[in-house]
């Protein structure tokens, strides 16, 4: 762990001097750093308009199955909200017309259920992933979950949200996106109060299972089954503060992760823990405190950015229901967001700005553990306005064929889509 790692984690449990230590150390670095706005083969896809443009989260795609068509989100402001007040627009882009050609970007609909680091689970809905997408909503006072028909305009409107969706189209998970609101707002929606507001360890359902099919909507687990899981003595600590977050689905849909995590005070303590979608075979993967962003290699493994005690912070790639893991790019210590290609053979993650406000995309392979052959993708300035909880995550996404990234990025002083290719 570097010396900027330790004093980060020591500042965690101060948040507010934090973000003041923070902004002070990176406005001199950037003061002596070299100065550069983007490298690499960077293409930008969204309109340059001054509006705000967007994609979401790194675990799914905004290409369509022929590659020729991208879901992108467009808003006026997402720098001073994390779950900004007004509605956003759902665009569909068609990348084979040129970006001044008449018809090339097209509004399908509007949401207003979104935030700046998730967006509304805009996505392709399978198994064809071309001729429906599926979004979150807010309609007639309640939370909803929008499947559109793109060429049709055909609408079916679920009676809930959803965070994780199945390959087939068939399943979604979900969780209470008030209760996320409350306590991490750029991942959950303002738009009614939490009904849990206030109650450290609800006895109430926190994951719930939805058939996009007939609409079907079931409580799965509670907040109680993850905190009388194996417990440990932090996480019964009068005050303690429940959660759950960062659902998905494996690639079979049999199976899902989910972070659980609760805090003591400004202590915030994670588990990585995976179950069928029944409820059943629940199994604790990593629960050394830390664990942020992963990704399903397969049905049956899982790479994720954590901290072990045995080897601290980095990307560890594990096996699901055993203690195996192996630790990759221990030169690579520091958060990113990784995902692997549609063959398996990679993987892509990103950095956040370093001392001088520059964030990368990397390529790597799981068989060069030590990263001697990891090539930069991209290299790209991120401007002081977008910091802190309204930043703009590269969140780097794979193409169908696993030949270009698309990525979210404000280099240009706003939020723009661009793509990079591969190779």
């Amino acid at each position: 762990m570097s010396l900027e790692q330790k004093i980060n984690y020591q500042l965690n449990k101060f948040p507010a001097i934090k973000k003041i230590i923070k902004r002070a150390y990176q406005l001199g670095m950037y003061a002596i750093s070299p100065k550069i706005k983007s490298e690499g083969n960077i293409q930008c896809v969204s309109p340059d308009d001054g509006k705000e443009y967007f994609f979401g989260y790194y675990d799914k795609s905004p290409w369509d199955a022929t590659q020729r068509y991208m879901l992108c989100m467009r808003a006026n402001n997402t720098w001073s909200d994390v779950s900004p007040k007004e509605p956003a627009d759902i665009l569909l882009i068609d990348t084979a017309k040129e970006k001044d050609q008449e018809g090339r970007v097209r509004k399908l609909a509007e949401t207003g259920a979104w935030n700046v680091q998730m967006s509304c689970m805009l996505q392709w809905l399978g198994p064809d992933y071309q001729s429906k997408i599926l979004y979150n909503d807010f309609r007639d006072g309640r939370f909803c979950a929008v499947i559109l028909n793109v060429e049709s305009g055909e609408e079916r409107v679920i009676d809930a949200p959803v965070y994780s969706v199945s390959a087939d189209g068939k399943l979604a998970l979900t969780l209470d996106f008030a209760r996320l609101y409350s306590l991490r707002p750029g991942y959950g929606y303002y738009n009614v109060p939490e009904v849990t507001k206030d109650v450290a360890l609800p006895d109430a359902p926190c994951i719930w299972t939805v058939d996009l099919e007939n609409g079907d909507v079931q409580p799965l687990l509670k907040y109680t089954d993850f905190a009388q899981f194996q417990p440990r003595k932090e996480m019964q600590e009068e005050g303690s503060v429940h959660k759950v977050n960062h659902i998905m689905l494996s690639p079979n849909g049999k199976r899902f992760m989910v972070l659980y995590r609760w805090f003591n005070g400004q202590r915030k303590y994670t588990r990585l823990i995976t179950c069928n979608v029944d409820g059943s075979d629940m199994y604790v993967l990593s629960d050394d405190d830390m664990v942020s962003h992963c990704y399903w290699k397969n049905d049956e493994e899982i790479i994720a950015f954590e901290n072990k005690h045995s080897g601290g912070p980095g990307y560890y790639l594990m096996k699901d229901k055993t203690s195996e893991y192996t630790h990759l790019w221990s030169k690579y210590s520091n958060d990113g967001h990784p995902s692997y290609s549609p063959d398996r053979c990679f993987v892509v993650t990103d950095s956040y700005p370093d001392r001088a406000r520059i964030a990368e995309i990397k390529l790597l392979k799981d068989t060069d553990p030590e990263a001697k052959d990891a090539k930069i993708l991209a290299r790209v300035f991120a401007p002081f306005r977008y910091d802190n909880d309204t930043r703009c995550d590269l969140h780097p996404r794979w193409s169908p064929d696993g030949k270009k990234i698309c990525f979210d990025s404000v280099f240009e002083g706003h939020r723009g889509l661009y793509v990079v290719d591969v190779f």
